[in-house]
C-alpha cells in the first residue's frame, strides 16, 4: 500500500481506503456483522488506514461496527464520517448549530470516541455553501474538541469550489472516475493551491466500471441501481455517476479493449491515482474479497500515456454529453 499526505492535515492516509456504505451487506440487505468485521480486518491487514462512513449508513450501524472494531487497536485508522442527511428535509435553514452538533454527538457516541477524526457535511444543499454561519459552527465544534478536522462531501463542482473559500475546510469528498472527468479542469488545481485533501467517492460508478455488468444484469429491489436511475430518491449522479446504464455498458466495452482485460477494477482505480491532487479513494466493499481486489490498484505500474488518452477519448465519445455539464 502506498500513502499520500491528506492535504493540510499532514496525516498520511492509504491511497486506497475503505468506503463503508454497504459494509457487511449488499445494497438494501441486512448487515452480516461477522462479514463486516472481517472486511474491516482485511482492510487493516492490507495497509488501509482510512475508513469513510456516515451517520445514515444502516441507521448508524456502520459507525457502530467501526467503533467496535477499532476500540482496542493500538494504532487506529483515520475515520471520516458524514453528517446532515438525517435532517427531515435538505433545507439550508435546518443546518443549525443545534442540529449539526446533535448529529456530531450521535456519531461520537456511535464510534465511542471523544472527537471525530473528520466530519464532513453530507452533500448539503448548494445554498449551504453560501451560508458562512454553517462553517463557523464547524470551526466552533473543532475548537470545542468535538471534531479534529472537517470538510464537505459535494455533488457539484460549484459546491466544491465554493467550499474552498472557507479556511477551515480540510477536505472535500467528490465523485471522480473514468465517467466523471470534470474535476480535472479547474477543481483539482484550486484544491491543490489551498492544500485541501481530496477524497474520491463513487470511483467505480456504482460498479459499472468493474466491467462485470451486462444488459441482463439485475439489481435488488432495495438497490439504488434499481430505483434511482433517474434521481427518483436522491441526486441521480450518485447512481452510475449519472451515466445512462446502457450507454455506460457501451463505453465499458471500449475500455475493456483499451486495457485488454475484462476486469477493470484495478485500472479504473489506478487511473484516479494518476492525479496527484487526489489524497485517497474510498471504494466500497461488502466482503473481504472486494477489499483485496481494490488494493491491487496501488500495486499497478503507472498507466501509459496511450491508456490515459484512451479514457479521455472514450469519455468524449460516449459519456461527456450530457454528464459533463450536469455536475
Amino acid at each position: 500500500m502506498k500513502y499520500r499526505t491528506f492535504g493540510k492535515t499532514g496525516i498520511k492516509v492509504s491511497e486506497i481506503s475503505l468506503g463503508t456504505w454497504q459494509l457487511g451487506s449488499k445494497w438494501g440487505d441486512p448487515v452480516d456483522h461477522e462479514k463486516a468485521h472481517l472486511t474491516l480486518e482485511t482492510a487493516i491487514q492490507n495497509g488501509i488506514n482510512c475508513f469513510d462512513t456516515a451517520d445514515v449508513y444502516q441507521g448508524g450501524l456502520s459507525e457502530k461496527i467501526i467503533g467496535e472494531h477499532i476500540k482496542d487497536l493500538a494504532v487506529k485508522p483515520f475515520v471520516i464520517t458524514k453528517v446532515g442527511r438525517k435532517l427531515p428535509e435538505q433545507a439550508k435553514e435546518l443546518y443549525t448549530e443545534q442540529s449539526i452538533r446533535a448529529y456530531i454527538n450521535d456519531s461520537r457516541k456511535n464510534m465511542n470516541v471523544e472527537a471525530l477524526d473528520m466530519a464532513l457535511l453530507h452533500c448539503p444543499p448548494t445554498d449551504v455553501y453560501y451560508t458562512p454561519e454553517v462553517f463557523e459552527y464547524m470551526d466552533k465544534f473543532k475548537k470545542e474538541g468535538l471534531i479534529k478536522h472537517y470538510g464537505v462531501s459535494v455533488e457539484r463542482i460549484e459546491e466544491g469550489l465554493k467550499a474552498l473559500d472557507y479556511d477551515g475546510v480540510d477536505a472535500i469528498e467528490i465523485i471522480f472516475n473514468m465517467f466523471r472527468l470534470r474535476p480535472i479542469e479547474t477543481f483539482f488545481k484550486k484544491a491543490k493551491e489551498k492544500n485541501v485533501g481530496i477524497i474520491v467517492r463513487v470511483p467505480l460508478a456504482s460498479g459499472l466500471l468493474t466491467g462485470k455488468y451486462h444488459e441482463r444484469t439485475t439489481f435488488g429491489e432495495h438497490d439504488h441501481r434499481t430505483f434511482n436511475r433517474n434521481g427518483e430518491m436522491f441526486d441521480k449522479g450518485e447512481t452510475f455517476s449519472g451515466v445512462d446504464y446502457h450507454q455506460g455498458l457501451k463505453a465499458v466495452e471500449k475500455l475493456k479493449k483499451a486495457f485488454k482485460t475484462d476486469n477493470l477494477v484495478p485500472y479504473a482505480l489506478k487511473w484516479i491515482l494518476m492525479f496527484d491532487a487526489v489524497s485517497t479513494i474510498i471504494p466500497g466493499a461488502s466482503r473481504p474479497e472486494q477489499v483485496t481486489e481494490n488494493i491491487k490498484a496501488s500495486e499497478l505500474s503507472i498507466l501509459t500515456e496511450e491508456q490515459m488518452k484512451s479514457v479521455q477519448k472514450i469519455y468524449d465519445e460516449y459519456i461527456k454529453n450530457p454528464v459533463h455539464y450536469l455536475w
